[in-house]
């Protein structure tokens, strides 16, 4: 059992699904993105989502593809990433996943990245630029350092490729609610519970939802057939309104209370 795995049964356990926040690494500051982090463990968020700014985002919509901006010209940097991770070791964050471009892991050095990633405390990777037919190598080192590479399908995914990835997916399965780019949504679309309960008979891994959840009132539409969610852009968006990293810290740990109430009183799928 990995941090990750052991942070979605702890939820299942207590028949909830498990909420992870997604923030952007050195938006505006690493300052600040430490001083969020400690505030999402006093929040007892499950897992946490980090992303490593990218000059040419994947599939992040306006508001994260604006904080990757600031954080760029802000001067942040991977190793300025991981200093920060290594300085919160002894803080009680919760387990903590890299967003991050192969892109960024290929130019550092995948071997070099994914144990210095390990290094300083982070519990899995996110790659969503890295085909699972092509995340063999990867997957291994991430393995030997004790991480998870987790995978992405989305709704067009094919079912011959479904299969592909959730063979090589590790700690849970990142749902992609809709065919497009992060960004807030009002409601989910209906053909996303027809395809998480499928997806359900494939696999044991926990299912986690993200692209679209915007806040609580979603939550309860994925009873019993997702086992957790992530919010982004929502977040994101509190980050960049914020005029201190004390600020930024405390409207991102009142909306995740909000949200771990939220996920509280919606059961998980059954594994």
């Amino acid at each position: 059992m990995s941090r990750i795995s052991d942070a979605f049964q702890v939820a299942a356990t207590a028949g909830r699904m498990a909420f992870m926040p997604f923030i952007t690494a050195g938006d505006p500051s690493t300052e600040t993105t430490a001083a969020v982090l400690k505030g999402l463990g006093d929040a007892n968020v499950d897992l946490i989502e980090l992303g490593f700014p990218y000059s040419d985002p994947i599939a992040d919509g306006p508001v994260i593809q604006a904080s990757y901006t600031r954080a760029l010209n802000a001067g942040i940097t991977v190793e300025a990433i991981f200093d920060m991770m290594q300085s919160l070791k002894e803080e009680r964050i919760p387990p903590t996943l890299a967003m991050v471009s192969f892109a960024i892991i290929f130019r550092y050095g995948t071997e070099k990245f994914v144990a210095r990633a390990a290094e300083v405390g982070f519990s899995g990777l996110i790659v969503p630029d890295l085909p699972a037919d092509e995340a063999v190598e990867t997957a291994a080192f991430a393995r030997s350092k004790g991480l998870d590479l987790v995978q992405l399908i989305a709704p067009t995914t094919t079912e011959k490729r479904t299969q592909e990835i959730l063979d090589a997916s590790g700690g849970f399965v990142y749902c992609v609610s809709v065919a497009g780019t992060t960004g807030v949504r009002k409601e989910l679309p209906p053909e996303l519970i027809q395809q998480l309960r499928k997806l359900r008979t494939s696999t044991t891994l926990p299912l986690a939802v993200g692209f679209g959840i915007s806040g609580p009132d979603q939550v309860a539409a994925l009873e019993g057939v997702a086992d957790g969610v992530i919010v982004g852009s929502a977040i994101v968006r509190l980050m960049a309104e914020a005029d201190s990293p004390e600020a930024a810290s405390v409207a991102v740990r009142d909306f995740s209370k909000s949200m771990m109430a939220a996920v509280t009183a919606v059961k998980p799928s059954s594994r």
